[in-house]
C-alpha cells in the first residue's frame, strides 16, 4: 500500500517543481517586456489595454480608464487582471473617491 502514495507523493512533487518553474520564467518574460517598454517611454496603449480589458464586463469603461493610466505611467500590467507589482504607477494611482482608478 505504501507504495502507490509513494508515487502519486512523487508526482505532485513533480507537478509542484514544474509549475514554480513555469511561473518564474512567465515573472522574467514580463519584467523583460515591462523593461524594455519602459526605456523606450512609450507603448502601444490601445493594444496593451486591449489586452488588458478583454474579459471585462464594462469594455468601454475598463479601455477608457486603462488608456489613462497608460498614458500617464507608459505601462500596464501584463493579463487580464492582477500582477501590478509590475507597474507602480498604474498601481498606485487612484480617483477622487480613493478607489483604484486602473483596472
Amino acid at each position: 500500500m505504501a507504495a502507490p502514495r509513494m508515487v502519486i507523493a512523487s508526482f505532485l512533487l513533480v507537478c509542484l517543481i514544474l509549475s514554480s518553474l513555469v511561473e518564474a520564467e512567465q515573472v522574467e518574460t514580463v519584467q523583460a517586456t515591462v523593461t524594455s517598454s519602459q526605456g523606450k517611454g512609450r507603448i502601444n496603449c490601445a493594444a496593451a489595454c486591449a489586452a488588458r480589458c478583454r474579459l471585462a464586463s464594462r469594455q468601454k469603461m475598463c479601455l477608457r480608464a486603462c488608456g489613462t493610466c497608460c498614458a500617464r505611467c507608459s505601462c500596464v500590467p501584463p493579463g487580464t487582471s492582477g500582477n501590478r507589482d509590475v507597474c507602480p504607477c498604474y498601481a498606485t494611482m487612484t480617483t477622487h473617491g480613493g478607489r483604484l482608478k486602473c483596472p
